[in-house]
């Protein structure tokens, strides 16, 4: 066999249909599309629109609340943080922090800092420095020697306008 004999089955591949090309292609004319209505036309995004009727993403009832001043925490049980530690993906020695947390794989987004939880346990003395911590994961750090800074994230400063002179 040579590489240039190569090839698919038949019927590996189908061949795409050309439609409107003359009405002994079967799918000539109108093209599949039927007759007339703004669905024969071209330029038409109407997902979602069920004829006037109401749509379905407008009659299902909303719940909820968005906090437009909600805080973005990126949540690390300390359970995960000793796993990593053991597999040698954080090293104890220096301070845990959102950086570091985040080369780890473990703290995903969290725009503003880290929020330190007690699920698990851990053994390693290790210093965090995070935006948040639970009173359990605090305890937790404590009796494992190590300690929690919770320090709040710089906010970045608008630029002041600067006053004119009115001499």
């Amino acid at each position: 066999m040579k590489i240039n004999d190569l090839k698919d089955n038949d019927g590996a591949r189908k061949d795409r249909v050309r439609v409107g090309r003359g009405i002994g292609s079967g799918k000539g004319k109108t093209g599949g599309r039927g007759m007339k209505g703004q669905k024969s036309r071209s330029g038409v995004s109407i997902n979602g629109f069920e004829g006037g009727q109401m749509p379905l993403h407008m009659r299902i009832p909303k719940r909820g609340f968005n906090n437009p001043f909600g805080k973005d925490y990126a949540e690390v049980n300390i359970g995960a943080v000793q796993k990593a530690i053991d597999a040698k993906k954080i090293d104890a020695k220096k301070d845990i922090d959102h950086e570091a947390l985040k080369a780890a794989g473990l703290a995903r987004g969290g725009k503003d800092g880290v929020r330190l939880l007690g699920k698990g346990e851990i053994s390693a003395k290790a210093n965090f420095k995070v935006a948040g911590a639970s009173k359990g994961a605090v305890e937790a750090v404590e009796k494992a020697g190590g300690k929690v800074d919770v320090v709040a994230k710089p906010k970045a400063e608008a630029p002041k306008a600067k006053k004119a002179d009115a001499e």
